[in-house]
């Protein structure tokens, strides 16, 4: 790291970092703007965050986005002469310009040195210019715990620690009250065994409050509930009991939810203003994939039929992206719920906003769908079979069953089928053949 530390400024590292990112930021699988160019950066926010390591708030400029509009993601970034051999796969590039002249760059959060480094700073509550540091000090965290990077392909970065905590590493940065902090919070304070509790966290004051990272508790020996179901499928097994537990735990969840954030009142108008997102959701992703448009009719009258039999129905915060990957099986047997993040494309607010709870159990049948289609030949009585006990599970959990609400909950299943359908598209082809079918079937009902 260069001892000048005045030239460290977003203004100075520039030249330095650009033509770096320019070539590195596209691969990674976090990246949100892929398909477009990238037009230039500006640095949102600079600090040396520990020794030989720089925490970065960088903009990336994209056709189509304003000036100061682009998306914004989080990097922390080594500063090395050489770069040693076991390294060399963190590589960002050779700097040729700059401050950073001569040195070489790097993914920091794969340097095991650096990650140690890090969770002895989130042992310590406080500030470092922008950021803060916070904790709960009802969670004791060792020191010395050692890290390693997970694999597989997420849109964040996690590193675990010890098999005792996992750290989220929040890549693209949404500035605002960030749910995947803000619920878990609640839910600890609550009492709520299904959610892992944060035991610290990093925010940062500028350019805007945001929340960076959330370290909580790993739960080693657990299963995700997508590995947990193919492996049924796999073996040919009924899923329904665990579907039924699962069921009983997203209803646990929401009560605890509900009883410690506001609940309201949706009246027809807001009912309405629903309806009719749905309906722009759905013209938008015709347009954008010309295969949904002969069902088009058939969808839109899912949504209208929401109008149709508008009431007044209660609204609270939810989980926003539940599928079964954000479910975890315990060693003992028990669900629990993770990622409060909410579907990362649609902005904070609205990922904040009051909803009716079935727009949970509808993502969760869209997901039983998705793994009951990955088998051949399909088996859509096996998804079918988990869908029902499901929502006998969750009955058995609210004493309410989401299946007495059938136009709220077919609304809000065409609504995700819809959104699958743009997504794959654009990401997974292969997968097209996926939500279509529940396409077709929603269309028809």
């Amino acid at each position: 790291m260069p001892k000048a530390a005045p030239t460290l400024t977003p203004v100075a590292l520039l030249p330095s970092l650009a033509p770096l990112l320019h070539e590195w930021l596209p691969r990674q699988r976090w990246f949100a703007g892929k398909g477009r160019p990238v037009t230039g950066f500006s640095l949102a926010s600079v600090t040396e965050l520990l020794p030989g390591c720089l925490h970065l708030l960088v903009r990336a400029e994209q056709p189509g986005t304003a000036p100061e509009g682009g998306d914004v993601y989080q990097l922390l970034l080594g500063v090395r002469k050489v770069l040693p051999p076991p390294l060399a796969p963190a590589l960002v590039g050779h700097a040729t310009a700059g401050p950073l002249t001569g040195l070489t760059v790097y993914d920091a959060l794969q340097d095991p040195q650096i990650a140690a480094l890090l969770l002895e700073r989130l042992r310590t509550p406080g500030r470092l210019g922008p950021l803060r540091f916070g904790c709960d000090p009802g969670i004791p965290v060792p020191a010395g715990l050692a890290p390693r990077l997970l694999a597989a392909e997420q849109s964040n970065s996690s590193l675990v620690y010890g098999d005792t905590f996992i750290l989220k590493v929040f890549r693209r940065i949404h500035f605002g009250v960030n749910p995947d902090l803000e619920l878990p919070l609640v839910l600890a304070r609550h009492g709520c065994p299904r959610v892992p509790a944060p035991a610290a966290w990093i925010q940062t004051e500028r350019p805007e409050n945001a929340t960076l990272a959330v370290l909580q508790p790993y739960l080693r020996g657990s299963q995700d509930g997508w590995q947990l179901a193919l492996r049924a499928l796999a073996d040919r097994r009924d899923f329904t009991r665990e579907a039924h537990a699962l069921g009983r735990a997203t209803a646990e969840v929401h009560a605890a939810l509900a009883a410690t954030l506001p609940v309201v009142t949706l009246g027809r108008a807001q009912t309405e203003l629903l309806a009719a997102a749905m309906r722009e959701r759905l013209e938008a992703a015709a347009q954008a994939v010309p295969t949904l448009l002969p069902h088009v009719p058939g969808l839109r009258a899912a949504f209208d039929a929401v109008t149709k039999a508008a009431r007044p129905r209660p609204a609270q915060r939810v989980h926003g992206d539940l599928h079964l990957g954000q479910t975890l099986r315990t060693g003992a047997g028990d669900w629990a719920v993770i990622d409060f993040e909410g579907e990362p494309a649609r902005p904070l607010t609205e990922r904040r906003r009051p909803q009716p709870p079935v727009r949970d159990v509808a993502g969760m049948l869209r997901s039983f769908d998705y793994a009951a289609r990955t088998q051949l030949p399909w088996r859509p009585e096996w998804a079918e079979s988990c869908r029902d006990a499901y929502c006998a599970g969750y009955a058995a959990g609210a004493g309410t069953d989401p299946r007495d609400e059938p136009e709220l909950l077919r609304a809000y299943e065409t609504d995700k089928a819809v959104y699958e359908v743009l997504y794959e598209a654009r990401h997974r082809p292969d997968w097209l053949a996926v939500p279509m079918a529940a396409v077709r079937r929603l269309a028809q009902d």
